[in-house]
């Protein structure tokens, strides 16, 4: 029997370094890319690109084609869940998402328990489409928001500088917010698991909100929630592999790792270096960390500040990416210049 082609991505995530470090970039299918702004002028709205299977798959695959990554990640948004649960979802044009407030106990009582799937089809069937164009050596990767940073737009009804409205509310009506943390692990499970079986390779769980949480509230609203989806998806799925990324966590990361029992972590721009090889990046891969901010500037700063993530991380298991998601304003020659430092 032929043997499946590598990934080299996956392989990092089972715990072999590679000598040059498979890469990506988190917001990859975006408005940087003349040909997404084009697709994205012909879909409508945002949530009509995420659900129209086609088009979504065209955007995930553009950044592949035109930088040969090694991994795909399908074009979809973190607060798709909600829309499955029967909550109203909206994007507004330069203010972001618009969400029905789970603001007091009388409302999220109201939330529905289950999910309803068939609302996401267009998604799953997006990655069967990505999966089936995809160079077999390319890794495809599904992901779900954490349930702490997607029930922080859930209870405020929108983004907020520091998402006060979320930790008021696990203050004053820790019943009530764990409701909606409850739901949203066996969501999130399920939706993971239907990912893996329309084709995506690795997970990937965005808790974007963790680094606004106190230690102790931490473990309970980030670490806890998100080792529960790893389990869940692992009793069906036991090979999965699975990457975290709370961002801010610091410090509170050699916890996050041994709790959830992810495959690795993304870390931000701000991480320690020391810290993350000695305490984080000698149990699991780590994922990141260059800022995005000095892709947009370019030159010999991008050039040193590539250098500096490959002369802190490369010598273990790296995968190159940015600490955050790439800005609109990115030139594309910037991205190219990365990709030809990082690959040498």
């Amino acid at each position: 029997m032929p043997q499946p082609a590598k990934k080299l991505f996956i392989d990092v995530l089972s715990g072999q370094r590679q000598p040059v470090p498979p890469m990506w970039m988190m917001r990859q299918a975006g408005r940087y890319l003349p040909e997404y702004r084009e697709v994205r002028a012909k879909a409508g709205g945002f949530l009509d690109l995420c659900f129209n299977p086609e088009l979504a798959a065209e955007v995930t695959l553009q950044p592949i084609r035109r930088f040969g990554f090694d991994a795909a990640i399908i074009f979809s948004d973190i607060l798709v869940i909600p829309y499955a649960l029967g909550r109203s979802v909206r994007f507004e044009v330069g203010e972001g998402p618009r969400l029905e407030p789970l603001d007091d106990p009388a409302k999220v009582a109201t939330l529905a328990s289950q999910a309803d799937f068939s609302k996401l089809a267009p998604v799953f069937e997006a990655l069967k489409i990505v999966r089936s164009a995809l160079d077999p050596r390319t890794a495809l990767i599904g992901f779900c928001g954490a349930p702490w940073t997607v029930a922080t737009y859930m209870v405020a009804g929108h983004g907020t500088p520091d998402q006060a409205p979320a930790r008021m509310m696990a203050y004053r009506h820790p019943e009530a917010f764990s409701k909606i943390i409850d739901v949203l692990v066996d969501s999130s499970i399920e939706y993971l698991l239907a990912q893996l079986a329309a084709g995506a390779d690795a997970l990937q769980i965005f808790d974007t909100w963790a680094g606004v949480l106190p230690p102790a509230e931490f473990v309970r609203w980030s670490t806890e929630p998100t080792r529960r989806i790893v389990e869940g998806v692992r009793a069906k799925a036991p090979d999965a592999k699975i990457i975290g990324f709370p961002r801010g966590a610091a410090a509170q990361l050699p916890g996050y790792v041994e709790a959830t029992g992810v495959n690795g972590v993304s870390i931000d721009w701000t991480a320690e270096p020391a810290f993350i090889r000695e305490r984080v990046q000698s149990k699991v891969a780590v994922q990141g960390n260059l800022d995005p901010l000095v892709l947009i500037t370019g030159g010999a700063a991008l050039d040193r500040a590539v250098d500096n993530v490959l002369a802190n991380f490369a010598e273990g298991r790296l995968i190159f990416n940015l600490g955050h998601g790439i800005q609109p304003e990115t030139p594309i020659a910037h991205v190219e210049q990365m990709i030809r430092r990082v690959r040498g």
